[in-house]
């Protein structure tokens, strides 16, 4: 295959195996300008630890398409899986997945193996991925307090189960400053209007300032 210089761009002459030139053809080519977004899917087999390690990978894909940096630590001794940073601020986080959807509700355990509950002094958010609805909870560890265990009613209009529906989508969360999280942790303004995407309590959900592609109830 050789390249015409004078349609050196966007022009490419094939060679055939006669060694006869074929008639030049255009080849679509993609605006250096504008950035490509690359999606990545995460798989597992049929395992807890492999589907925690899904879970994780899909948390750094999410997060950096967010805008987001990620770090991951070398080895698995400390109690979190990465380190997020936005601006200059740096943040420990913990990932957990859950799949079973049983008694209208999701759970994730809010221990590591040793059956410890997480703390503050060891992390600063608990993330909860919903793996078959893609849903991911943004929980800062001051809420989790000393439960060993939380469940998720995505679909609930029971009130009363829907304390950690405040969290769903929260990516705002680890980019805002905490004096700016809201009484109870609900929002009477956007948290951090740079992101695109808006967490379920948002004020500007309902908007046309929303923006975010995740079904909201508000609580």
């Amino acid at each position: 295959m050789q390249t015409n210089s004078h349609y050196a761009s966007n022009i490419l002459i094939q060679v055939n195996p006669l060694g006869r030139e074929a008639l030049p053809q255009r080849v679509p080519l993609i605006n250096p300008r504008i950035p490509k977004v690359i999606t990545l899917h995460a798989v597992a087999t049929p395992t807890r630890k492999r589907r925690g390690e899904a879970s994780e990978a899909a948390f750094l894909a999410r997060a950096t398409n967010l805008g987001f940096s990620v770090c991951i630590p070398w080895g698995d001794s400390e109690r979190y899986d990465s380190v997020i940073g936005r601006g200059r601020r740096l943040l420990r986080v913990q990932v957990k997945s859950a799949s079973r959807y049983a008694e209208t509700r999701y759970r994730i355990r809010t221990t590591g193996s040793s059956y410890t509950i997480y703390n503050p002094a060891e992390i600063d958010f608990l993330v909860a991925h919903i793996v078959p609805e893609d849903l991911w909870y943004i929980i800062p560890i001051e809420a989790v307090g000393h439960r060993k265990g939380i469940r998720f009613y995505p679909h609930t209009r029971h009130p009363s189960r829907a304390h950690f529906e405040r969290y769903r989508e929260a990516w705002c969360l680890l980019a805002c400053d905490p004096k700016a999280r809201g009484r109870q942790d609900i929002p009477s303004v956007c948290r951090c209007k740079d992101l695109p995407h808006r967490c379920a309590v948002c004020p500007n959900c309902g908007t046309d300032q929303c923006g975010t592609d995740t079904p909201v109830r508000r609580l």
